[in-house]
């Protein structure tokens, strides 16, 4: 983790246009903290408490959540620019330890609000309450699909969906990404991933390198 010396200001004003309010820019400005984490870096880890909720600037991030008996991991869902972590927002406000972990996809830069400030915006600016309301009802519908894909799509559309999200997330075709790291991140053996990888790879969907994915699928 790196600290960046930046106009948060200008950062608020170009990646987050909904936070309108001249006032609660300004709070930002003066509470906030310019962060960038390289990719594969552990933003927060299972069993911290949340010091600051996160506003992603740029890159993406990956959000886990693992299996308390037997300590697997699961993807959760992806946290692009313009957007923020609802489970920071649940953890902070409640004092709770999280129950996630967070990992920078790519290199990502984020602006970290202190815990302090993020209850009491909510009475004071309206911008602010919406976007925070918005962030839930975004990552309930992103919730939603999750477990639709685990209880009803088999093995090979859960593959392509989380290709495609990459795609989305990151604004990139090709990912520098191991057949072992997104077994773990679909819960899978990484045989699995590998048998799968390569039935794509002869339909023309993906290109196979070392450690790399080119997603071809559309």
């Amino acid at each position: 983790m790196e600290k960046l010396s930046v106009d948060i200001s200008t950062l608020v004003r170009q990646h987050f246009p909904q936070l309108a309010e001249r006032d609660l820019q300004e709070e930002i400005a003066k509470h906030g903290m310019v962060y960038q984490f390289q990719a594969g870096e552990v933003i927060m880890g299972y069993g911290s408490y949340i010091k600051m909720v996160p506003l992603i600037v740029e890159g993406s991030i990956k959000v886990m959540r693992e299996d308390e008996q037997e300590g697997k991991e699961i993807l959760l869902y992806l946290l692009q620019a313009g957007e923020t972590c609802s489970m920071s927002f649940t953890c902070c406000m409640m004092n709770k330890k999280s129950a996630i972990r967070t990992e920078a996809v790519e290199t990502t830069t984020l602006i970290g609000i202190p815990i302090q400030q993020v209850d009491s915006w909510m009475t004071r600016y309206q911008s602010w309450k919406n976007f925070v309301m918005m962030t839930y009802d975004a990552r309930m519908l992103e919730l939603v699909r999750f477990i639709d894909q685990i209880t009803f799509q088999g093995l090979d559309q859960r593959l392509e969906l989380y290709l495609r999200r990459l795609q989305k997330t990151t604004g990139n075709q090709t990912f520098s990404l191991t057949q072992q790291e997104i077994a773990k991140d679909l819960n899978v053996t990484r045989e699995a991933i590998s048998r799968l990888l390569k039935r794509m790879s002869e339909l023309g969907k993906v290109k196979v390198g070392r450690n790399q994915i080119t997603w071809l699928g559309g």
